[in-house]
């Protein structure tokens, strides 16, 4: 039958006998004698769990219901044939349903997301657009019932965003959102200026897969700078008082990560290592390598003419993806968090070049 074909090409492509054996090892681990002691390492170990669960159990199900149905066929009764072919029919429709999940074939593809975004040329415009680029992405989230949390955020001089760091939590978080990864542009009237203007702004995304297991990328503590200091801007109580920001220097690859949103030193270093984790994998996989001693420090300069995507408001009303070619007029409804249709061109744009 070539459902059964199918399907066990997608089973192998997503690798459901690996994650099958992660989700055994996961319990294993939960069976030992003070598991609970830890609860915070329990809660994360129990929610890996539960996400193995919800990507492996549709597939093991649907290869276990067509072996069913192969051997009704193989009996050969023809009274059964009209309910044969209307569970094929089911079954079928269900394999569609799944295979949309090939697409996040990825090895961190089923990871949350961390999103970052830079203000870059055009001076309070970029800074506005930087929180317009926000908003949209909260909107997405809550659109799609993600949970989101601000890691850190500097505020512009006069409006917008500087740059802000998100961390977005949900199934596939960062295998949808991994294509936004680049420069956005937007074209308006500026509302910050006496002339009103047609104003060019960028402002740079940077997406990674949240990685915050140290067991899944050893960093050598020798190959690490840190420095604390005192956090600035707004906050609580604490902020101004204490030494409590945290900025982490990989020295072979040059990449800085500084945070100071948290309360304690501790929390806003666990959090930047988290980060710095993940950015470390993200240039594995861009620069294919697998030792960190032979990756190089990211070019920023060149990521800045690295432009994805176009959002045009004046003259005209257009959102245009420069990778896929895909566009659409309802620009505010992409600002608004409609950003699924260019998830899903992507996605499959992405598929075509594999």
């Amino acid at each position: 039958m070539d459902l059964q074909a199918l399907a066990e090409a997608a089973t192998e492509k997503i690798d459901v006998d690996g994650l099958l054996q992660q989700k055994m090892a996961l319990e294993e681990e939960s069976k030992k004698p003070g598991f609970w002691d830890d609860s915070r390492h329990a809660q994360e170990v129990a929610k890996q769990q539960a996400k193995l669960e919800r990507r492996i159990r549709p597939w093991l199900d649907l290869q276990k219901d067509i072996e069913d149905l192969v051997e009704m066929f193989d009996l050969n009764d023809e009274t059964m044939r009209p309910e044969l072919s209307s569970t094929l029919t089911e079954l079928t429709t269900r394999f569609a349903s799944l295979r949309e999940e090939l697409k996040f074939a990825g090895p961190y593809d089923d990871h949350d997301a961390i999103l970052s975004i830079y203000a870059g040329a055009g001076g309070t415009d970029a800074q506005d657009w930087a929180q317009m680029l926000m908003r949209m992405y909260v909107r997405w989230a809550e659109q799609n019932r993600y949970d989101v949390k601000t890691i850190d955020e500097t505020a512009g001089d006069e409006a917008g965003l500087k740059n802000v760091t998100l961390e977005l939590s949900g199934d596939f978080a960062y295998g949808k959102l991994k294509g936004e990864h680049g420069v956005h542009r937007l074209v308006r009237l500026s509302p910050f200026n006496a002339d009103n203007l047609r104003q060019t702004s960028f402002a740079k995304v940077e997406v990674l897969p949240k990685v915050d297991r140290p067991e899944d990328l050893e960093i050598d503590e020798k190959d690490l700078r840190i420095d604390v200091y005192r956090s600035g801007g707004h906050g609580g109580q604490s902020v101004n008082t204490t030494d409590s920001a945290v900025r982490v220097t990989h020295l072979a690859t040059g990449i800085v990560v500084a945070i100071q949103n948290e309360r304690s030193q501790l929390q806003n270093k666990e959090t930047a290592m988290t980060i710095l984790r993940s950015r470390l994998i993200q240039l594995q996989m861009e620069q294919h390598k697998e030792k960190l001693g032979e990756l190089k420090g990211p070019n920023q300069s060149a990521e800045w003419g690295n432009q994805i995507r176009s959002y045009v408001l004046h003259p005209y009303k257009q959102v245009k993806d420069l990778r896929t070619k895909y566009e659409t007029s309802d620009a505010e409804g992409v600002l608004d968090g409609n950003l699924m249709s260019l998830i899903e061109a992507y996605l499959d744009y992405s598929l075509g070049r594999q």
